[in-house]
């Protein structure tokens, strides 16, 4: 037989024995559900605003789901009174989302729950709260002011890298040791799965020495790493009563106690996000300097958190002489 055949034929056989009918069905169906579940923090805030949902249901005798247009429309309306827009739009999207995986009539579609979004809209607005952004030299005063045991270093550390990197917490508490390589100018810090990186991907972020060794990002991150000891692992982890530390990795949660106990209850873990850019931008960084850390992919966000310092800070009212 003709040598060409021979190896035509096995590699058609190794394709089609590759996967088997019943595994080929398993395997499309995990993918299904990887692609209904999404990212983990959209599955995680989606399982939690139907359980929210059923919740309400049974306090308030409205039976199970699915749901029609009056009942949703009916807890929207409810919800109006104590959340957020933002939170509002994505409870609605994943109750939407659960009526239509499961191929019950989607309530949202109806014209009545639309306009009674119109109305809780124009009555709640749909501007969210930003984070405030702190002046730089009150934070520099702040991060000094940390003392040098085990747990400061480390607080310190985590502050520092935040602010300097841009950082949400989700995204910082999961940085690994091995994700961290130092440079002559600084520190390359690389991790997966931002917010804004469902996928994946790897990115980077870097980091500068500071002219002040003592609110300097690279040697604050230095000095706890060498504390830390370790090459592989989670980069923040726990410290227990007695410094004792851990290699468990921190909860997000503690980014934002650490925010709170050091900088005041006026300010969030999302407040570093917020005062880079604002920081930054008017000290003359350009958007796309800005965009390379934040890592965010339109002009939007930038403006938004930049639009409450240039009304203070570049306004004609302070030259009126009076």
């Amino acid at each position: 037989m003709d040598a060409h055949l021979v190896t035509a034929n096995t590699e058609s056989a190794s394709v089609r024995l590759r996967t088997s009918p019943e595994e080929l069905v398993a395997q499309t169906a995990a993918y299904f559900q990887r692609g209904v579940e999404g990212a983990k923090n959209t599955r995680k805030a989606y399982g939690s605003d139907i359980a929210g949902l059923e919740t309400w249901l049974a306090e308030n005798g409205m039976g199970t789901l699915p749901i029609g247009p009056a009942t949703l429309a009916a807890y929207l309306s409810d919800l109006a009174g104590h959340q957020k827009w933002a939170t509002l739009t994505r409870k609605l999207a994943a109750i939407r989302k659960w009526h239509r995986l499961r191929k019950h009539p989607d309530p949202g579609h109806d014209e009545a729950v639309r306009l009674v979004l119109e109305g809780i809209k124009r009555s709640i607005g749909t501007e969210p709260q930003q984070a405030p952004a702190f002046e730089i030299d009150e934070y520099k005063r702040v991060i000094r002011s940390i003392p040098a045991t085990p747990t400061g270093l480390r607080d310190r550390a985590m502050l520092l890298v935040c602010f300097a990197g841009a950082f949400r917490r989700s995204e910082l508490v999961a940085l690994d040791v091995e994700g961290v390589q130092f440079t002559r100018q600084g520190a390359i810090l690389s991790y997966r799965g931002s917010k804004t990186n469902q996928y994946g991907r790897s990115e980077q972020k870097a980091l500068f020495f500071s002219p002040d060794p003592d609110t300097c990002p690279v040697r604050a991150l230095q000095d706890y790493m060498a504390l830390l000891n370790l090459t592989t692992g989670p980069l923040f982890v726990r410290i227990r009563k007695g410094e004792q530390i851990t290699d468990e990795r921190l909860s997000d949660k503690q980014v934002a106690r650490a925010t709170k106990q050091y900088l005041g209850d006026d300010y969030s873990a999302h407040s570093h996000r917020a005062s880079f850019v604002t920081i930054a931008k008017l000290n003359g960084a350009d958007d796309s300097q800005i965009m390379q850390q934040t890592k965010h992919k339109t002009r939007t966000m930038i403006d938004r958190y930049t639009r409450v310092q240039e009304v203070v800070k570049h306004n004609a009212a302070m030259k009126l002489g009076l």
